[in-house]
């Protein structure tokens, strides 16, 4: 009797089909050695740049580059900050970034409350639109922009240039443009998961469509906001091309332009340019850890509503 008891106890009910006998579930260690075959993959590059950061270069010159002989420190840290003017770019990046992401998000959720909430006859229309947006390259409208942005005139308080050019504001018009689509996607399948008992309860009551918006739907999109600004904070402090091609200025360059300072005119210190990218690392990893429980939370719960 005690050791059926003890049977029943360790079976779950919810392991067991109704006429058959109660089955352990197997390991998958197959998909584990494969996911971390992957991760130690994914993880070299980053780990070799911190190891060749760590190293002088006077080391990797005796040694090479493939050898742990010589001493390590965080000279080249140091150096990088200082020689590299790292916290100009970082700021640069911050004044860029900040504001892309925070407009992105907001028209994005207006866009998505659009087209997955209120019934019209063009919000798939619409929809269709801003993901075939994605599609297209962002190279192939560099000329057309550049073009563009030449020809728009700007007070020279605003821009050194008199136009558009050489300036955040081009970066953060364009950033803006080509990312809207990615989070109009993503948020409208979000809030089409969202019960339409809520907004139904919202219209009996007297709301409008800006406060179904603002203090119903918005409020509950919270984990997929914060996974999405976690993914854009990401893609848009990484970005290298808009910069490189709108931004004439060096003082205005973030830090993905500006590490090519710490590249020398006739020899390229490398460990000194690995510590300036393990720099460049740090912010982005610091949000997303921050952000870690938002993010998971934004990604399990958007894909298990429904």
């Amino acid at each position: 009797m005690t050791s059926a008891l003890t049977n029943a106890q360790r079976t779950s009910p919810h392991d067991r089909t109704p006429g058959r006998p109660a089955t352990r579930r197997k390991p998958k260690w197959g998909t584990h050695l494969f996911l971390s075959v992957m991760a130690v993959i994914w993880l070299i590059p980053l780990l070799w740049s911190v190891f060749t950061a760590l190293r002088p270069k006077a080391s990797t010159d005796e040694y090479g580059y493939f050898s742990f002989g010589g001493s390590f420190d965080f000279q080249n840290f140091i150096d990088a900050w200082s020689q590299g003017g790292m916290l100009k770019y970082l700021v640069n990046s911050a004044v860029i970034t900040i504001p892309t992401v925070l407009i992105t998000l907001f028209l994005a959720s207006m866009m998505a409350f659009a087209v997955s909430r209120v019934s019209w006859k063009f919000n798939l229309t619409l929809l269709i639109m801003f993901t075939a947006g994605n599609l297209l390259p962002p190279q192939v409208l560099a000329a057309p922009l550049f073009e563009i942005f030449k020809h728009i005139e700007l007070p020279y308080s605003i821009s050194s240039s008199g136009s558009l050019l050489n300036t955040t504001l081009a970066v953060i018009a364009v950033n803006t443009a080509f990312q809207i689509g990615f989070c109009t996607f993503v948020l409208s399948n979000y809030m089409k998961a969202l019960s339409t008992d809520l907004t139904e309860a919202a219209l009996v009551d007297g709301a409008g469509i800006w406060r179904q918006y603002w203090s119903i739907i918005l409020p509950l999109c919270r984990p997929a906001l914060a996974a999405l600004a976690t993914l854009e904070v990401i893609f848009i402090y990484n970005d290298y091309f808009w910069p490189l091609l709108l931004i004439q200025s060096g003082d205005l360059l973030p830090i993905t332009a500006g590490i090519n300072n710490l590249q020398g005119q006739f020899l390229a210190n490398y460990n000194l340019i690995a510590a300036g990218a393990i720099i460049t690392v740090l912010p982005t990893l610091l949000i997303y850890l921050v952000l870690q429980r938002q993010f998971v939370a934004g990604l399990t719960l958007g894909s298990s509503k429904g």
